[in-house]
């Protein structure tokens, strides 16, 4: 599908973006640079993620807290249950009610100390579908999954992953947000076998931007995503290079979403990593324009 076609679009198209809580001032100051500038676009939510093991946590809810309070933006914050017993995460669940917070992305996350096998606490939420349940005991959220279109690296298999997000959303999640995948016929595959599975939520692509392109490769193997070759050998070369980087990426994800909407999705997840450009750009080729002056 040409930008062309995507300009004079007949399906609307929603967006949301997702940030990490800064660690720093100047951190704190690219953040909100960024979140500023794509406000006007409208998302549909902003997610915030939580640490490993909820390393984040005060982070976190203090990002989430200033976004409800300064930005009017539909807020949603992430919450994992491994590694903490179920009274200190509904506790955060209060915290995040009372601060305003009416969205929550539900996700099992991974153990404090990288590469250890998952054991949920002896007290706490063991599998994600539990903690939807626990969440929706506490107050009306709406709830976010993941799910895996190339199968959690610590899957079995990939129905085993289906059969997952189908608890999940039988335990009340409205939507789920992919990992991100360079594979758009990979993707459109996972979502028309999760609607035979019976999974009637929306899946939202997640898009990745591969500027720093090696440090995305380095991801990808982590959380069980694949790298294409072609993708790779866009790169070669470029490591000096990082005008030239911005320019690849920017190819790549305008392409990515003209291809992923001619497949009928119409609803897109952006990972930005605390940085605005690219995103906003995409957004622009998708048709989308500010409410205001950025």
């Amino acid at each position: 599908m040409s930008l062309k076609d995507i300009a004079q679009r007949d399906r609307p198209i929603r967006v949301s973006f997702e940030f990490f809580p800064p660690k720093t001032a100047e951190m704190e100051e690219q953040l909100w640079t960024s979140i500023k500038r794509l406000a006007p676009l409208s998302p549909s939510f902003v997610s915030v993620t939580y640490g490993a093991g909820g390393s984040t946590r005060d982070r976190t809810h203090a990002t989430v807290k200033r976004l409800v309070q300064e930005t009017g933006l539909k807020t949603a914050a992430h919450l994992t249950c491994v590694a903490a017993p179920k009274s200190e995460v509904n506790e955060v669940i209060r915290e995040y009610w009372h601060a305003g917070v009416r969205d929550i992305v539900a996700l099992r996350g991974d153990m404090p100390v990288a590469g250890t096998p998952y054991a949920h606490h002896p007290e706490g939420y063991a599998s994600t579908p539990e903690l939807i349940t626990g969440i929706r005991s506490i107050a009306d959220f709406e709830v976010s999954v993941s799910c895996y279109p190339e199968r959690h690296p610590e899957s079995p298999s990939l129905e085993h992953d289906l059969d997952l997000l189908k608890q999940k959303v039988e335990a009340g999640a409205t939507r789920a947000i992919a990992q991100f995948c360079f594979s758009n016929e990979t993707l459109a595959r996972f979502r028309d076998r999760a609607d035979r599975w019976g999974i009637n939520v929306p899946i939202l692509p997640g898009l990745m931007p591969t500027t720093n392109f090696k440090g995305i490769a380095r991801m990808a193997g982590r959380c069980g995503a694949s790298v294409p070759t072609w993708l790779a050998g866009l790169y070669e070369g470029l490591d000096n290079d990082p005008e030239s980087r911005r320019i690849v990426a920017s190819a790549v994800m305008a392409e990515q979403v003209s291809d992923l909407y001619a497949k009928g999705f119409d609803q897109f997840h952006f990972y930005t990593l605390n940085q605005a450009d690219l995103t906003y750009a995409t957004c622009r080729i998708l048709g989308l324009t500010p409410k205001e002056n950025p």
